[in-house]
């Protein structure tokens, strides 16, 4: 398989900073504003209160495992191993990367992953 040429790999870094970027500032707003209060309302309210709640958590939960994993994909840069499958080591296709610029494994190992049993 090809190298990834300067000018993909800055797409890839740039496609990578845009989304840390964007991730950064929604934790942020997530973050900042207050969850939905549980003040003496019906149990109905009060139920939806708390699914609201418990949906924010694992929407923040999401955009943190996700921005952990860009982190780790520009970390790559710096070394000279981005766009190496974690696993096999040969090379992550750049229409894979252009999907996912966070994949840390090629088609071939993630579908392998997939079909493990867990």
């Amino acid at each position: 398989m090809d190298e990834l040429t300067h000018k993909q790999l800055g797409w890839l870094h740039a496609a990578l900073e845009q989304r840390r970027h964007l991730l950064l500032d929604q934790v942020a707003l997530a973050t900042a504003g207050p969850a939905v209060e549980d003040v003496e309302t019906s149990p109905a309210d009060s139920a939806s209160n708390r699914t609201m709640n418990q949906l924010q958590q694992e929407t923040a939960s999401h955009q943190l495992t996700q921005l952990l994993a860009i982190k780790h994909a520009l970390a790559k840069f710096s070394d000279g191993a981005y766009g190496s499958c974690e696993n096999c080591g040969s090379g992550i296709g750049y229409s894979r990367l252009q999907a996912r610029p966070e994949a840390t494994l090629c088609i071939a190992c993630q579908t392998q992953s997939e079909r493990r049993p867990r």
